[in-house]
């Protein structure tokens, strides 16, 4: 009866935040909930508070007493390129703001898995990483050099020579090699480094087409990671993304009169064609309006080329909203096509355009990308069973954005400007030189303005996707971020992700979750397999043993 008026009051609580909340975006209105307090009603008393954490205690113990150490089926891995914490907070705001709430309570997809730890990124050779080592830490396992895919720590970049020897298997590769079917989704190009470290090996991640070769390259008999995905890696049942022009050369189909959109092949291959020969059941698209005509029961391979280079910005899609398909519905489909195979799959997923939008300095689009990550996530959690599905959730580096400053007050429009003649008592805080400013900012990037002072951006519209975050240090690319990052999870054997690991942890757990690779036989299969099995006898005795009590009772 307790637990039950608990519930019924965190419930109306609830609804009184929820209204109380409405109209928060309004940047006049929020100074003026500030002077009133600030919070809603239903957030001052305490009992709103002790009852949420009431409810998380009890769920963090049912969690701990409920690890699952069954073998997972499928494995879910979503990168959040550049995804630092900063971007997971600004995207829970975004998320929650866009739904007409303040934001800083919203709940996102990743939230809800129940394990969480931290992966350090650094790169053997590098304090602040880039993305092809970061991944083939967290898919193939071992730490390399800045700028190698699939390779160890041996291969020097750029160097074709170096690199004989040193190739290291991703867990793509072993999951295919074990009979599951295997996925590649992203916003990138498919030839990016994110998704070239589930197939390629290469001293350069800059190599994904032949005509990007070095003449060393080709002498010492380097392939160029384009063709290592068509012709070494058939068995990839999926691969969604960008990335068009390392197929072929000549005219792209959809840009066929803008030059910068062809093809950039020099050895006249066209690779598209030549990843349909020899498969059953397969498809190549180019456009959203084929894809959303694909037959997930009759497709068992899907090609997917969105872009002669990256997809398209969420924000910069309003105006053609199905000239290409969705991280979301990319993800979708993939899952609907992988999870016909009874072994299981492999799935990457990548927002690779969050990383994109923080380079150019465009915070709106970069959030806006890590929102549709997110929902991506979501897809996942509700077509998979996390019974038997591993979800992990990561970013292989953070960057040099931040969030903060004193005029926020909570709800306060993610994107708008400050006041700078915010007075904070004892601690006089106004900005000195009167200008407003946003709570995103960059440490290094394109949009530093060099002159004597800052830019006054008050009549300057800083919710314009293209509006470039002022910035301390003048580049013309804003730079990645050191510090560690995030790992989400949830599904048999997350509770290996618990404290701060290095990041090519994530692949040996993934592995071990699934019993692949080097884990096969090493993964305490019997003793899992056993204990899941008298969690399923244990968990029919109490059905059986309700329904008795419930009959006895009437």
């Amino acid at each position: 009866m307790a637990r039950s008026t608990a519930l019924l009051v965190a419930s109306s609580l609830l609804t009184v935040f929820v209204t109380v909340s409405s109209g928060y975006l309004d940047d006049h209105a929020h100074r003026e909930r500030r002077a009133n307090g600030g919070a809603p009603e239903a957030e001052k008393r305490p009992e709103f508070w002790n009852n949420m954490a009431g409810k998380s205690i009890q769920d963090a113990v049912r969690i701990q007493k409920s690890h699952n150490r069954k073998i997972a089926k499928n494995v879910v891995m979503f990168l959040g390129d550049g995804m630092g914490a900063v971007s997971v907070t600004s995207a829970r705001i975004l998320k929650g703001q866009k739904a007409g709430s303040p934001g800083e309570e919203t709940v996102l997809a990743m939230d809800t898995l129940p394990h969480v730890a931290l992966s350090k990124t650094y790169n053997i050779d590098a304090q602040t990483p880039d993305s092809a080592a970061t991944a083939t830490a967290y898919l193939c396992g071992v730490k390399a050099r800045y700028a190698t895919v699939g390779v160890d720590g041996r291969a020097r970049v750029k160097d074709c020579n170096s690199s004989k020897g040193t190739d290291v298997q991703s867990i793509l590769a072993v999951a295919e090699s074990a009979g599951k079917s295997t996925g590649i989704v992203t916003t990138a190009r498919v030839t990016h480094a994110t998704p070239a470290a589930t197939y390629a090996h290469t001293p350069y991640r800059g190599w994904e087409a032949d005509s990007h070769l070095t003449d060393e390259a080709v002498r010492n008999g380097c392939k160029d990671i384009c063709a290592q995905l068509v012709d070494d890696n058939p068995g990839i049942e999926v691969i969604l993304g960008g990335g068009r022009g390392t197929f072929h050369a000549g005219p792209d189909p959809e840009y066929p009169d803008d030059p910068g959109s062809n093809g950039v092949r020099a050895d006249g291959r066209n690779l598209m064609e030549e990843w349909l020969d020899g498969k059953t059941s397969a498809r190549y698209v180019w456009n959203g309006t084929d894809f959303r005509t694909v037959n997930l029961q009759t497709t068992d391979y899907l090609l997917g080329l969105f872009e002669p280079s990256h997809m398209k910005y969420m924000t910069d899609r309003e105006d053609s909203p199905t000239e290409e398909p969705t991280l979301v519905e990319m993800t979708r489909t993939a899952i609907q096509i992988l999870q016909k195979n009874e072994n299981g799959f492999f799935l990457l997923v990548e927002g690779g355009r969050i990383d994109h939008g923080h380079h150019d300095g465009k915070a709106v689009k970069a959030i806006n990308e890590a929102v549709e990550f997110d929902d991506a996530i979501q897809v996942a959690k509700d077509l998979l069973n996390l019974d038997e599905s591993l979800i992990v959730v990561t970013a292989d580096h953070a960057h040099t954005v931040s969030l903060g400053g004193w005029d926020t007050s909570r709800g306060s429009p993610l994107f708008g400007k400050l006041d700078p003649d915010f007075f904070l008592e004892g601690l006089g805080v106004a900005v000195p030189d009167g200008k407003p400013y946003t709570a995103i900012q960059y440490g290094t990037g394109p949009g530093h303005n060099i002159t004597a002072s800052r830019q006054d951006i008050t009549n300057v519209d800083t919710g314009n996707p293209d509006y470039l975050q002022q910035t301390a240090v003048p580049m013309a690319s804003e730079s990645h971020g050191a510090e560690d990052v995030a790992i989400f999870a949830g599904g048999p054997m997350a509770h290996l992700f618990h404290g701060v690991h290095e990041q090519n942890y994530i692949a040996h757990v993934m592995k071990y979750a699934a019993c692949l690779g080097e884990y096969a036989e090493d993964c305490d299969r019997e003793e899992r397999v056993a204990s899941g099995s008298a969690r399923r006898r244990f968990s029919s005795a109490v059905v059986l043993l309700s329904i008795l009590l419930q009959l006895a009772w009437f």
